[in-house]
C-alpha cells in the first residue's frame, strides 16, 4: 500500500468515527429533549405548585429522629420549601431545602460520663447539632468526668432529582427525612407520570406514601402470599381444634354430673332398703 493510500485511508477511518460520534451526538440531544425534558419539566412544574401551595398552608409538622447514644431529636418546620431548578443543555436538576428547628423541651436531657463525653459531643457535631453541655463535673485537674446533653440547633432537610441524557434516568436523594442520613432512588424516565409525583408530594409533605418502597419480585410476592395462606389454614385449623376441644370438655362435665346425681340416687335407695 503506498502511503497516500495509507493516508486516505486512515482519514476515512477518523472521518467515520467523528460522523458516529455526532450521531450519537444527536440521538442523545433528542433522547434528552423528547424524554427526559418533558418529565423534569412536568415534574418541576408539580414542585412549584406543591411549594406555593404550602407556603399559604404553612402545616406543622414533627420531625423525629434517633440519635446512636442520646435518644430522639424533635424537630419541627412550616414545611416552606425552597425550590432551585437548574437547567443544562443535556441535564437538569431540581433541589429543594428546608430548616427544621429542634425543640428543645421536646428532646431528653441525656447524662453521660468519661469517654461517652467526646463520643456524644462528636455525634451532635458529624449531625450539625448544638448539643449544650449542662450541669458538668470534673476532675481536680480540670477533666470532665460528667456532661448533661440536650439537642439545640436546625436539622436540614433537602431533596434533589437529577437527569441527564447519558443515565436515561432520574436520581433522587432525600437528606435527612425519614432518618439522619440521605436515602436514594432511581427510576425510569418513563416513570415520570402523575402517579409517581403524588408520592413525591405525600413523601415531601410526610404524608402516607410509597416512594421508598422497593418492588418485591414476583416469586418473592408468591412466596409471601403462600405463606400468609398457609398461616390463615393454620389459625382456622387452631380455632376448630379449640372449639372441639371446648365442647367436649362441656360434655364430660355434664356427663360427670349426671354420673354423680345417678349415684347419689343409688346410694339413697340402698340405705332406704336397709
Amino acid at each position: 500500500m503506498s502511503l497516500l493510500e495509507d493516508l486516505e485511508q486512515e482519514a476515512q477511518k477518523r472521518k467515520a468515527s467523528a460522523d458516529d460520534a455526532q450521531q450519537r451526538k444527536l440521538a442523545r440531544e433528542e433522547f434528552f429533549k423528547t424524554q427526559i425534558e418533558p418529565g423534569m419539566h412536568a415534574l418541576g412544574e408539580y414542585l412549584e405548585k406543591l411549594v406555593a401551595s404550602l407556603k399559604i398552608l404553612k402545616p406543622i409538622k414533627l420531625w423525629r429522629y434517633t440519635l446512636p447514644g442520646y435518644g430522639e431529636v424533635v424537630a419541627h418546620s412550616d414545611l416552606c420549601y425552597e425550590l432551585v431548578q437548574t437547567e443544562q443543555p443535556d441535564s437538569r436538576e431540581i433541589r429543594l431545602g428546608l430548616s427544621c428547628a429542634v425543640v428543645p423541651e421536646e428532646c431528653p436531657l441525656v447524662e453521660v460520663e468519661g469517654a461517652n463525653i467526646k463520643t456524644l459531643a462528636g455525634t451532635f457535631q458529624r449531625y450539625h447539632l448544638s448539643g449544650q453541655m449542662q450541669e458538668t463535673k470534673k476532675e481536680a485537674n480540670g477533666e470532665l468526668i460528667s456532661a448533661k446533653f440536650r439537642a439545640r440547633g436546625n436539622i436540614t432537610v433537602a431533596a434533589s432529582f437529577n437527569a441527564d441524557a447519558d443515565s436515561g434516568a432520574v436520581k433522587m436523594s432525600f437528606v435527612n427525612f425519614d432518618s439522619f442520613g440521605t436515602a436514594q432512588k432511581t427510576v425510569p424516565v418513563e416513570q415520570l407520570n402523575d402517579a409517581l409525583f403524588d408520592d413525591i408530594g405525600r413523601y415531601l409533605t410526610r404524608e402516607e406514601n410509597g416512594l421508598l418502597r422497593e418492588a418485591l419480585p414476583e416469586d418473592y410476592r408468591a412466596q409471601l402470599r403462600s405463606a400468609v395462606e398457609r398461616n390463615k389454614v393454620k389459625k382456622r385449623w387452631e380455632f376448630k381444634i379449640a372449639s372441639r376441644r371446648a365442647t367436649d370438655l362441656e360434655s364430660l362435665k355434664r356427663q360427670h354430673g349426671s354420673d354423680q346425681s345417678l349415684l347419689g340416687r343409688l346410694r339413697t335407695l340402698v340405705k332406704k332398703d336397709r
